[in-house]
């Protein structure tokens, strides 16, 4: 784990903030990107006006695509390879936990995370605010915000920058409950 980092991001349908519309997936490994994944994900619920002008995704553009159960049998074993990073991780690893459980996947009871977000306020203090575009704009970095795909490459470029300034994301780690509320027992590993 101590050297293979899994940025992501995801973008909901709604206020919920319970089910995915997308996510996007880079692998970083040996101070680089390996591998990238994005897919549009089918968050069998509804859509907020604001969610779809925010993301540009739209149910019709979902509803061929897997939904959640589908996808994670897909990306688990990625999404469990290595040290989870995200911008603002705290939601979407709430999304991710929130997911899990609604449609009672069992993962691991805790995960373990670093922010990007909180890493670019202690390398660039002096910035305006520490949002991604903020970031992005700054490092020159391509972005188009609320891209999944866009967002979780920004992420991991912004790990790679905090790496070269000497910040390491281990310094920075929080755990996230992945359990499933309401569930007693959680499964082996």
């Amino acid at each position: 784990m101590k050297d293979r980092y899994i940025a992501f991001d995801v973008e909901t349908p709604n206020y919920a903030n319970d089910r995915m519309s997308s996510i996007g997936i880079a692998v970083i490994e040996n101070a680089a990107v390996v591998d990238e994944f994005y897919s549009l994900v089918n968050p069998e619920t509804y859509f907020n006006r604001f969610n779809i002008e925010l993301t540009g995704i739209t149910p019709e553009m979902v509803s061929d695509m897997p939904a959640f159960p589908k996808l994670w049998e897909m990306i688990a074993p990625v999404m469990g390879s290595g040290l989870l990073i995200a911008h603002n991780a705290p939601f979407d690893m709430s999304v991710l936990a929130k997911c899990l459980s609604a449609y009672q996947i069992g993962w691991k009871p805790f995960a373990y995370y670093a922010c990007t977000c909180a890493m670019g306020r202690s390398c660039y203090p002096n910035l305006v605010n520490h949002k991604l575009s903020t970031l992005s704009g700054h490092l020159g970095l391509e972005l188009e915000h609320h891209n999944a795909g866009s967002d979780s490459r920004a992420c991991a470029e912004l790990l790679l920058d905090y790496m070269r300034h000497n910040l390491r994301a281990e310094n920075f780690i929080r755990r996230y409950d992945m359990r499933p509320r309401g569930m007693k027992h959680f499964p082996e590993d």
